[in-house]
């Protein structure tokens, strides 16, 4: 089953030179090993999702992220009618990209729920 994602897991864009690290903002309240969790409206660019350095699919110039939302999220778990975003969850960018968690910014091997 896969694992909930927190606050400051690292993000790859299939698209981008560089990493980046995920900003929960959309709930302050809900945490796994005392981290916010991510919900599915933790996709604003700039705010929750930052630059991934350069952008292969806008020649090598600055990545200006342009994210949609989450997809493939919880089904009936959510925060504040929010679905959950999991460690195998994806967000698409209008640039073209798609960007993946590689690493959940938690070390929990089970959660209790």
């Amino acid at each position: 089953m896969s694992q909930k994602v927190t606050q400051s897991a690292q993000l790859q864009c299939d698209k981008g030179t560089k990493l980046s690290e995920l900003k929960v903002s959309s709930q302050d309240f809900s945490t796994f090993e005392d981290k916010f969790i991510a919900t599915e409206n933790d996709a604003k660019p700039n705010e929750n999702i930052f630059p991934f350095g350069n952008c292969k699919a806008k020649y090598n110039q600055s990545c200006t992220p342009q994210t949609q939302k989450w997809e493939k999220t919880t089904q009936n778990d959510e925060i504040n009618n929010q679905k959950i975003v999991l460690e195998t969850s994806e967000c698409l960018c209008k640039t073209g990209g798609k960007i993946t968690i590689i690493n959940k910014g938690h070390n929990g091997k089970t959660e209790a729920g």
